[in-house]
């Protein structure tokens, strides 16, 4: 059977919110639509409730107590908050513990773009910054971690699951080697809550950013674990006007959007283990298959050590954004990011050392709650039939089935 196009392959850029979670939204809007912090009638009694039975639901997603749930707009601010508010509120005097500036900090060069620039505005507010170069395999170990730590280190920040290419760091190794040197430790979870199982007092982190719209919740709306024990972490806050959230993250809620938020969370948690086991078998069978019907298929990314629903692969000898207007049926992304200026290959596989060729050739195919073999049957065959053809085209591969190695010409320019 055909499916109904075009299929959705994106899933890492957001999820379709689900439709029970809609239904709970709904009342929000016009029947219950108080502002949680007016606490003198029933219109707002009845948002605070529904804001605190969301953080209960949240907070049992990731193994929290409510009380350590604190809402914002979505994974950007949640980073944010996480990164400039422990790194204000831990800076060091310069000399204190060897620190030649505010402290020093330690992240990597793949992660999202929300922890690079909160990282990069601290280095130049006169924090130290070391940003880890990932192996080719693009997992960060406890090991790396622990060669670039210093006495004066404050605050590590690494990503639990790439967006781009769904390869898991060795967070709780890391979180365990953070409290054993008294240090910070946050990781953005963004691609990981609600796929796959978490605990934060097992895992040992002190702060986690997770949003709404990646666990087929709504937009706009996102959390922030913040450790209140063993450590209690403190933050200072980058957003002042009410002192809401602990102080922490002023401003009025947005009731609707985490009534939605938490009803999301409880449905992962109830539906995780038969989702992660259907969609890993998705996930295979879309690499079995176009690694087999083609030659020179590059999957990116440790082989073992990633997300069940995610795959990068790059297509050798094929332009991507060419080959994803080639497959127009099929909603996934390239790995280029266009710029006002130019057209850039992927700065996460540039930093695994993927060659420009190949990270310009590279789709991320990332499946969700509803992908089904019909869709993944269809990607297969419109994959293979758009990269057979533009290889027709290719004067390069031409070269390369005559066994001549590429890499080695001599190009002259005219």
């Amino acid at each position: 059977m055909t499916p109904k196009t075009p299929i959705y392959m994106d899933n890492a850029a957001t999820t379709r919110t689900d439709p029970r979670v809609v239904e709970a939204m709904l009342p929000y809007f016009t029947e219950k639509y108080g502002n949680s912090a007016s606490r003198n009638h029933k219109f707002g009694w009845d948002a605070e409730d529904a804001v605190e039975h969301a953080r209960e639901q949240a907070a049992a997603l990731i193994g929290a107590d409510a009380k350590e749930i604190i809402w914002t707009s979505g994974s950007t601010e949640s980073n944010n908050l996480a990164i400039k508010g422990a790194a204000h509120m831990y800076a060091k005097t310069p000399g204190e513990n060897g620190a030649t500036g505010r402290g020093h900090i330690i992240t990597a060069l793949h992660e999202h773009k929300a922890v690079l620039d909160p990282c990069k505005r601290l280095q130049r507010e006169g924090f130290d910054v070391t940003f880890l170069q990932p192996p080719a395999d693009g997992v960060i170990t406890r090991a790396m971690v622990e060669e670039a730590m210093r006495p004066d280190t404050i605050l590590v920040t690494i990503m639990w699951a790439n967006n781009e290419i769904g390869t898991i760091n060795e967070v709780p190794e890391i979180g365990a080697l953070c409290h054993e040197r008294g240090v910070i430790f946050h990781t953005d979870a963004t691609q990981w809550v609600g796929k796959m199982p978490t605990d934060v007092e097992k895992d040992n982190i002190d702060l986690l950013s997770w949003s709404g719209h990646k666990i087929y919740g709504p937009k706009g709306v996102g959390a922030l674990y913040v450790r209140r024990r063993k450590p209690r972490v403190r933050l200072e806050a980058i957003i002042d006007g009410g002192g809401h959230e602990r102080g922490m993250r002023s401003g009025t809620l947005n009731v609707t959007g985490i009534v939605g938020f938490g009803v999301a969370c409880e449905l992962c948690m109830k539906e995780m283990e038969a989702e992660r086991d259907r969609l890993f078998k998705l996930r295979r069978k879309l690499e079995t298959e176009l690694s087999g019907r083609l030659e020179g298929v590059q999957i990116n990314g440790n082989a073992d050590r990633r997300l069940p629903h995610l795959t990068n692969m790059s297509f050798g000898f094929v332009e991507g954004e060419s080959l994803l207007m080639g497959i127009k049926e099929i909603a996934c992304s390239s790995g280029s990011a266009c710029t006002s200026a130019s057209l850039e290959p992927s700065y996460v596989l540039k930093s695994l050392g993927v060659g420009d060729e190949l990270a310009h050739s590279s789709l991320r195919l990332s499946l969700g709650r509803w992908s089904n073999e019909a869709e993944v049957d269809f990607a297969i065959d419109r994959i293979v039939k758009a990269v057979n053809h533009l290889r027709e085209l290719s004067p390069l591969w031409d070269l390369h089935k005559e066994g001549v190695d590429i890499s080695k010409i001599e190009w002259q320019a005219h």
